[in-house]
């Protein structure tokens, strides 16, 4: 054991250990104003970003305020988080994402 208690494999954490640590989250925001308008980020905190989002200190996402959680991915490495946050932003990965949540985008008006 070494790191105060933390298990290391190989001169790093086990990945399966670091889960207590922290996770890394993927996410997508709806607005609430335009029901239409989706935003895909990725965070260690994410009630602390949404609620970054909900104040305007978002450039990006200041405009369609306030915003609703409405899906979620937790990964244990950051760069597996980075990578799917990449992908969601792509035309291809929002068009994925869009048949996954099929039904919700059905019903939400």
């Amino acid at each position: 054991m070494g790191g105060g208690g933390i298990l290391e494999i190989g001169g790093g954490v086990d990945p399966v250990v670091r889960l207590w640590l922290i996770m890394f989250y993927v996410y997508c925001l709806q607005s609430e104003k335009e029901k239409e308008e989706l935003y895909f980020g990725f965070s260690n905190n994410l009630k602390a970003r949404l609620g970054e989002h909900n104040s305007g200190h978002n450039f990006s996402t200041k405009r369609y305020m306030p915003w609703k959680l409405i899906y979620y991915e937790a990964c244990l490495l950051e760069s597996d988080a980075r990578r799917r946050e990449r992908y969601l932003k792509t035309n291809i990965g929002r068009r994925m994402f869009k048949k996954r949540l099929k039904d919700y985008m059905k019903v939400v008006p």
